[in-house]
């Protein structure tokens, strides 16, 4: 067994014994820690989560990276954090954390090749877990995640991904009013060139994270690793399209979901734009597969169509290294309804902020429709106190309050919260497990169908 620094070293001898000392509250454990993601759970307290969290993981710069930002957490002037990492960084961390099982749940977020493996192993031995996405990037992942599920609930633990674009408000409000039939009509099926649903972003490899820049870890370019881009950031796209469109129905992917086509293309990233994100001097061996004339093709680029009972869905994402000074990760989300559609925008026009608008199927509303929607707008005025409608040429824009933009990593305490609430009850809704399962297998057809064209 080894140690973090002088400072660890009776944090990580004594995991056994701390954990002999159990309240009732729910324990924390985290498991190889390779992503910034893994920290952001523990950006908050939680009533009913003890302050002590077993750390498991393989000696190195990731743990800590994670290890210093909850030092950042628990230091700084407002609001600080408390809690106590005990850390363990021996070889055998995994068979550790089993052997000796100090907490209830095991957090997830880092490499995405061992993930699969890592939730496997921790539902056969009767621990919950809250796994990062994505929590499959293969074909056979997806079949080791379906078989970790029916484990899951042999054990009665509960296995679930943080998803948390679903806190986003502008993806509330769309999701609100696509079920609004007086403002959204019905949701359009569309075709393949004119899908009922579409969702587009671009994202950057290089950039900040609670203040300061993120470094990278190198396996994070390596696509048999991080996951291909159909299989990475899509996982959020999926899980909109499907919590927003068919909220509380229990999915069948085997009958639900229908590939149509899907598509993937690098992002060119060169030594010194690597060197810089990682702060590694050269592409590591494993990279070399990928590497010409010292450039690095990373397959972070993808598309996917498919239908979703029945309704079209172009699902596409793009990576490049870094935003150009002043713009920022852009997104798109679309769903036409058969009265208006809903279009959330985040690019240069919006100060790449996003904003929600409801615009009209054909070039403007008549005087009717604008009289429907700003009557019905009221029931989501009660809901969400402080919105407002603003017309905008011939849409309308509904306008936010600060209030409720709370910022992405805040989100990842607000999943944290329901997945609390989910453990404390015993139990969460029936439609999130075979939702999940159709998420997973959405996005690995998607990589197999990019793979065989």
């Amino acid at each position: 067994m080894s140690c973090i620094g002088l400072s660890m070293l009776f944090a990580s001898c004594s995991i056994q014994k701390a954990s002999e000392e159990r309240t009732d509250d729910i324990r924390l454990m985290t498991l190889d820690p390779g992503h910034f993601h893994a920290a952001l759970i523990q950006k908050s307290m939680f009533e009913g989560v003890d302050t002590n969290v077993f750390v498991y993981a393989p000696e190195g710069n990731e743990v800590k990276a994670h290890l210093a930002l909850i030092e950042r957490y628990n230091s700084r002037s407002e609001d600080p954090t408390l809690w106590n990492q005990q850390v363990y960084t021996g070889a055998d961390f995994l068979e550790k954390m089993l052997e000796e099982k100090p907490g209830d749940v095991v957090v997830l977020a880092g490499n995405n090749r061992k993930k699969t493996q890592y939730i496997h192993k921790s539902v056969e031995n009767g621990l919950h877990v809250f796994s990062d996405k994505p929590m499959a990037i293969t074909e056979k992942d997806f079949e080791l995640l379906r078989d970790a599920f029916s484990l899951a609930e042999q054990n009665e633990v509960l296995l679930y991904d943080i998803m948390t674009e679903r806190y986003e408000i502008h993806s509330v409000l769309q999701k609100e009013l696509a079920h609004n039939a007086d403002i959204f009509g019905e949701l359009e099926k569309g075709t393949l060139d004119n899908p009922g649903i579409a969702k587009s972003g671009s994202h950057f490899f290089y950039k900040e994270v609670s203040g300061a820049p993120l470094i990278r870890p190198v396996w994070y370019y390596d696509t048999q690793q991080e996951g291909d881009g159909l299989v990475d950031i899509t996982t959020h796209m999926v899980d909109l399209v499907q919590w927003q469109t068919f909220p509380d129905v229990a999915l069948d992917y085997e009958t639900d979901v229908n590939m149509i086509d899907a598509k993937r293309w690098p992002t060119q990233i060169t030594a010194d734009q690597f060197k810089q994100s990682t702060n590694a001097e050269t592409f590591p061996d494993f990279l070399q597969k990928d590497v010409k004339d010292n450039v690095l093709s990373v397959y972070s680029n993808g598309e996917m169509n498919y239908t979703l009972k029945g309704v079209h869905v172009k699902i596409s994402v793009e990576w490049n290294f870094q935003a150009p000074p002043g713009s920022s990760d852009t997104h798109l989300s679309m769903m036409r309804g058969t009265k208006a559609n809903l279009v959330i925008r985040q690019g240069a026009k919006q100060g790449y902020k996003p904003a929600l608008f409801i615009e009209p199927t054909n070039k403007e509303f008549s005087t009717e429709q604008v009289k429907s929607i700003e009557q019905s707008f009221v029931k989501l005025q009660d809901k969400y106190p402080g919105i407002e409608l603003e017309k905008q040429g011939p849409s309308f824009q509904v306008i936010i309050p600060a209030t409720y933009k709370v910022g992405h990593e805040a989100h990842f305490s607000m999943v944290a919260e329901k997945y609390i609430k989910f453990l404390k009850e015993g139990n969460m809704p029936a439609w999130e497990v075979p939702n999940m399962l159709t998420k997973y297998y959405t996005t690995t057809q998607a990589l197999k169908k990019a793979l065989e064209n």
